[in-house]
């Protein structure tokens, strides 16, 4: 990391999330437990890392949650599915993940099927899929068994409605997008580099 006269402070984003942490004097508890860290403060040559996509998330999510929202499908295991995990696993939401191999918790896509998708009604997009300017893609959901009890979050918010969304809004879902947390995330940045020491 450069050494600049001044800097109290920054955020990193995708691919560096993980490879930051190195390079940090401190980390957040959150930081420890999710492997990822997306803002750094600097105070007195220390750097100390913390990761605001958590309180992001669950800010955003949390008013959207129903008592039938007791189990969610994570699309990606990147980096920013790591904060959601914690997320859900501090609201108390079973959630299994989904990729395109399987693994410990994690299933394929081709595993999800109509029983499944009834019992995990919450469903959050943490690939790129669908993102600005590859909008047409999405992923490979079974949405035909997506209804009215189920919400699908997802992370991307360019364009403000992805096709993840709009199939699952197609079937009834209620819907939200990455924008409201990308702002909360940004805020609470603000606040860690401009709390008094």
């Amino acid at each position: 990391l450069d050494h600049r006269e001044g800097l109290e402070g920054f955020n990193i984003t995708i691919p560096y999330k993980k490879e930051v942490l190195a390079f940090l004097d401190h980390a957040s508890q959150a930081v420890q437990e999710i492997g990822a860290c997306n803002c750094v403060r600097i105070v007195n040559g220390k750097r100390f890392g913390y990761n605001t996509d958590v309180v992001g998330f669950e800010q955003t999510l949390a008013p959207f949650l129903k008592p039938h929202h007791k189990k969610a499908l994570i699309l990606g295991t990147g980096g920013a599915s790591a904060a959601v995990e914690w997320v859900l696993k501090k609201l108390g939401i079973e959630y299994l993940s989904v990729s395109r191999t399987a693994s410990d918790n994690t299933i394929t896509y081709e595993q999800i099927d109509e029983a499944m998708m009834t019992t995990h009604s919450l469903v959050i997009n943490t690939t790129p899929l669908g993102m600005y300017p590859k909008i047409d893609a999405c992923p490979n959901l079974p949405y035909q068994f997506i209804n009215e009890q189920h919400h699908l979050f997802d992370l991307v918010y360019n364009p403000e409605e992805t096709q993840f969304l709009a199939k699952g809004k197609a079937q009834g879902a209620s819907i939200q997008n990455g924008w409201e947390m990308l702002i909360l995330q940004a805020e609470e940045s603000w606040r860690i580099w401009n709390e008094a020491i």
